[in-house]
């Protein structure tokens, strides 16, 4: 191992540093324009209210014990917490944060390689690969792989740590490693690994086998091992807990034979380094390959697997580095390579942002050791090096491109890959949310047509998702029996599906049958019992029965999940003010509902006004709701709504009256 005093001057190392910073973010600094996309970023942040609350003490405790996101990540989850605390819901802040931590990522991977080894330019190298290759364009422009950018600050942490602990053992130091790395444990629980790359780092470049630290012997394998067994002790316990949440849900079983999964899991090994070398038509989604590949492929892959590593080992002893830069990628890799299934990509991009680094560093260091006599070679070699990070930081500069948004990112997606119906699912999602319903449903019956001309029956659930997605899209064009065929159909490919149940229970409730949209959303409520959409369409539908006091419990439950739904509170509200029902109506609930109400929509709503002015009339203050009302009838007629204008007119009368509203069109109480 390397000693702690170095040969390179501190300005050369600070210019580095600062080549590095400046290559990200020339990069991924466009990222800031960009916007969300609808693929996790909902999941993660906007549509997630325990995140879009900011940080609070119960959002702190909530964040060890969500399950919402079908991973145990919480140090993720409260960053994206902290960040909507500092910015909102404005992307460019949330981009900010990924690209600031991929930074510092880069910085503490180049002061590993820098400190542990006696190879500046070789270190700064590989961390400029790092930073810059268009296969880490995912892991960074897309705010939902917060993960892999906090997990690789935490990684690189703990490797820096780990290096100090070997110069001077102590409990101290050793406490460090333990606390770095559950840190990173927390962020992404592919971390799991890394006791395994901290043996490899053992035998190269710290040298371990040769040196001495244990009471003047020389330290065997055995003792490397048993070091590290409070390390193996927290990957098995985040491996538990990532498969227990994972388990629970249907969405993450395993949809794929296990033949398929390890045929290709050898491809795709390969096809990894592939991109390494030449990264073009880079995807956020692979299909995945299910049976069709060939079996040379296959046979092919294992050869080249066993050969790489059989030649590495057996030249070892000369270049240690290339059997420990190869099992780093290998091992790294293993927990996402696809035989531990993991959604229904062949491959992702992402999946490479860590394990690549092995391979940078095997053959980096090849090559420096190749030239390391011949000054034209090395000369020849400094040049090739910087024509390659030039290279790269256009083709990712390009790629960053497609994550601009949802629509960006799919269309590209669809241009560089074959029979994608993910990628048409999403992108007829994003139309829809945008209002183009024909080109919603265009997409979507194109998915429809990609899947649905499979043969296999393993899709049950992407095939329901499909079904389900263009019945709520003809649903809002107003094709309603067309969506209710596609949403029966969703139900009855997958049973265990809560978004099927809740989309097919509101058409059913838009056609008229109560009692038919109660049962579906129950069957929502068995599988997802907080959904706060699911809960306020089954009090609403209560609510139309007459079932007051049925439904203020599912109201109030949408309200926990999602404390600024407009349309929980003002149901809820006007319920408790001008219901008929007289052991719900609570005239303090409703005015404190009401006054929430109206700060979340900023009073921009003449409807909420008014219910705000029920909310006091039953409060017994019914100067304020005159005077509220009055407001609100103003608010109407400036938004050309004379109708209700009229309504509240007339409701105003009764506060000046000193009478409270009822509500005339609500059925009468059971």
């Amino acid at each position: 191992m390397k000693s702690t005093s170095t040969s390179s001057p501190t300005w050369l190392r600070l210019l580095v540093g600062a080549v590095l910073v400046a290559l990200v973010w020339i990069v991924f600094g466009q990222t800031l324009r960009h916007d969300f996309v609808n693929y996790d970023d909902k999941t993660y942040v906007y549509g997630n209210s325990l995140v879009t609350s900011g940080v609070t003490t119960h959002g702190l405790k909530e964040a060890f014990v969500d399950t919402d996101t079908k991973n145990w990540h919480p140090l993720t989850i409260i960053s994206h917490m902290i960040d909507c605390q500092v910015f909102g819901l404005k992307p460019g802040g949330h981009h900010f944060t990924n690209v600031l931590l991929h930074t510092v990522a880069v910085l503490l991977l180049f002061v590993f390689l820098e400190t542990v080894t006696d190879r500046f330019w070789c270190a700064a190298f590989v961390s400029a690969v790092f930073a810059i290759h268009p296969l880490r364009v995912e892991s960074v422009a897309w705010i939902a792989e917060r993960k892999d950018v906090l997990s690789a600050v935490f990684f690189f942490l703990t490797l820096i740590a780990y290096a100090r602990y070997v110069r001077g053992p102590s409990f101290g130091r050793y406490a460090v490693v333990l606390v770095m790395f559950a840190c990173g444990l927390m962020s992404k629980a592919m971390l799991v690994t890394a006791p395994a790359v901290l043996l490899l780092l053992d035998y190269w470049p710290l040298n371990r086998r040769q040196t001495s630290d244990v009471g003047g012997q020389k330290p065997g394998m055995q003792w490397l091992i048993l070091e590290k067994t409070p390390l193996f002790v927290l990957s098995a316990i985040s491996s538990v807990i990532t498969f227990m949440i994972q388990i629970r849900s249907s969405e993450s079983l395993a949809q794929l034979p296990l033949a398929w999964r390890v045929e290709n899991a050898l491809v795709t090994y390969v096809t990894y380094i592939g991109q390494m070398f030449w990264p073009v038509d880079l995807a956020v989604f692979y299909p995945h390959p299910d049976d069709r590949l060939a079996f040379w492929q296959i046979a092919l892959a294992a050869i080249l697997l066993v050969a790489v590593t059989w030649s590495f080992l057996g030249i070892r002893k000369r270049h240690p580095y290339l059997i420990v830069g190869w099992l780093w990628y290998v091992i790294m890799l293993a927990p996402v390579i696809g035989i531990i299934e993991v959604g229904l990509q062949g491959h992702a991009d992402r999946y490479t942002y860590l394990p690549q680094v092995g391979l940078y560093i095997a053959i980096t260091w090849l090559a420096a050791d190749i030239s390391v006599s011949n000054p034209a070679q090395k000369r020849i070699l400094g040049t090739v090096g910087v024509i390659s990070v030039t290279a790269l930081t256009v083709c990712s500069w390009k790629q960053t491109t497609y994550w601009k948004n949802s629509e960006s990112l799919w269309t590209h997606t669809l241009a560089v890959t074959k029979d994608n119906d993910v990628a048409l699912t999403n992108l007829g999602n994003y139309f829809m949310q945008q209002g183009r319903l024909d080109g919603a449903v265009a997409s979507l019956q194109r998915a429809l047509d990609v899947r649905s001309a499979s043969e296999n029956q393993h899709y049950s659930l992407s095939l329901a998702i499909i079904h389900a997605t263009m019945g709520e899209a003809l649903a809002r064009i107003g094709r309603l029996d067309d969506a209710l065929d596609h949403l029966r159909q969703a139900v009855e490919l997958r049973p265990d599906f809560p978004d099927a149940h809740y989309n097919l229970g509101a058409v059913i409730f838009r056609k008229g049958d109560l009692d038919g949209a109660i049962a579906e959303w129950q069957s929502a409520l068995a599988l997802h019992p907080n959904d706060p959409g699911t809960n306020t369409g089954l009090a609403n539908a209560l609510v139309q029965k007459g079932l007051f006091r049925e439904a203020v419990p599912h109201y109030k439950i949408a309200l926990k999940a999602d404390p600024d739904s407009p349309l929980a509170l003002n149901n809820l509200a006007w319920v408790m003010s001008a219901g008929p029902d007289d052991s719900v109506r609570n005239g303090t609930a409703a005015v404190e509902l009401a006054l929430r109400l109206n700060q979340v929509t900023n009073r921009s709503n003449p409807g909420f006004i008014r219910t705000l002015a029920a909310a006091y009339a039953e409060a017994g203050q019914f100067d304020k709701a005159a005077e509220t009302a009055q407001t609100a009838s103003n608010l109407a007629e400036s938004q050309g709504q004379p109708e209700l204008a009229r309504k509240i007119d007339e409701e105003t009368n009764l506060y000046r009256d000193h009478r409270p509203f009822r509500d005339p069109t609500l059925p009468n109480a059971k």
